[in-house]
């Protein structure tokens, strides 16, 4: 043990003895976790009570509606709702096959030159800010939408297409860490089998992977539900709930969070307006708990049947 840490230059401290050491260490961890449960749970709590006079004061029926104009009175939640999932629903129908492909491609076939490259750049993408994204999507896409025949630009699909390259480099970044953990031998006993490098990744890898990638999937769900500045300058912000269809994607709509976004700042604290926009907040933290509870059971049901296989 002490070459090791001799070659690499790690040096342990020396005024507290090794067992001191390591409940130290264990304590800052065990903190470290317990505080982000605690500033998750205050985080949920500040929400139900500064949103639940909504679910107290106005009917569900009502609440559940289809009319949002809070100057009248009317908060219906359904068309902020059905924004939402329009959007989201339309950015992973773009990302996921976009992200897992690409993943593919950097995993099992691109040479290693090739992926020491394009991942860090992939990885880059991450980190540009969504106002900058949104407001090229205003001056640049939306318009190019509008020639494509759409009455207005500022539609759901553009929202879709700015929160798919948004939600990309999150999935391909999980996804491929999620192929590059499985183990090697795998590989190497089909195509001993006599199995094709495509019969491989597919029958074999994909599948060794899966957990993996229903979390890269789930977590690029969340980053395009819970997306704010760009879907507030490109979708409309038009509160009414589009007909079912292909082309409820090329008609304005609103999200939950532009909703927030948009009409906080207008809003005085204590007013039932103030108290249905953190209703939006709890509609919308359970729509991602629900999102993550349904990610971990299917990990959790993967890893399962891995371990009693193995048994």
């Amino acid at each position: 043990m002490t070459a090791p840490r001799r070659q690499l230059g790690i040096k342990l401290p020396t005024f507290l003895p090794r067992g001191w050491q390591e409940f130290v260490i264990e304590r800052i961890i065990w903190l470290a976790g317990i505080s982000t449960i605690l500033i998750v749970a205050l985080i949920f709590f500040f929400l139900i009570r500064e949103g639940l006079p909504t679910f107290l004061d106005i009917p569900l029926r009502e609440l559940f509606g289809s009319r949002w104009y809070p100057t009248e009175g009317h908060y219906g939640l359904m068309p902020l709702i059905v924004g939402s999932l329009v959007v989201t629903v339309g950015a992973v129908l773009i990302a996921v096959p976009l992200g897992l492909l690409t993943a593919i491609y950097l995993g099992e076939i691109a040479p290693q030159w090739q992926r020491e490259i394009l991942k860090p750049l992939i990885e880059i993408l991450a980190g540009i800010p969504s106002i900058v994204l949104g407001f090229l999507g205003w001056v640049t896409l939306a318009p190019i939408i509008q020639q494509l025949g759409s009455p207005t630009g500022l539609t759901a699909f553009t929202g879709s297409l700015l929160l798919a390259y948004m939600a990309l480099p999150t999935v391909i970044s999980i996804s491929e860490d999620a192929l590059y953990a499985v183990p090697k031998e795998y590989r190497d006993s089909a195509l001993a089998l006599g199995a094709t490098q495509w019969q491989t990744t597919i029958r074999v890898v994909l599948p060794a992977a899966r957990s993996g990638l229903v979390i890269a999937v789930m977590l690029g769900i969340g980053r395009a539900i819970g997306e704010t500045m760009a879907v507030l300058l490109v979708t409309g912000n038009a509160a009414n709930i589009p007909e079912f269809g292909v082309g409820m994607f090329f008609e304005p709509i609103r999200t939950m969070t532009a909703t927030i976004a948009a009409e906080m700042g207008e809003v005085a604290q204590g007013t039932l307006h103030y108290n249905v926009l953190f209703g939006i907040g709890i509609v919308l933290f359970m729509m991602t708990f629900a999102l993550n509870s349904l990610a971990s059971r299917f990990v959790g049901s993967q890893t399962a049947r891995r371990r009693k296989g193995q048994l």
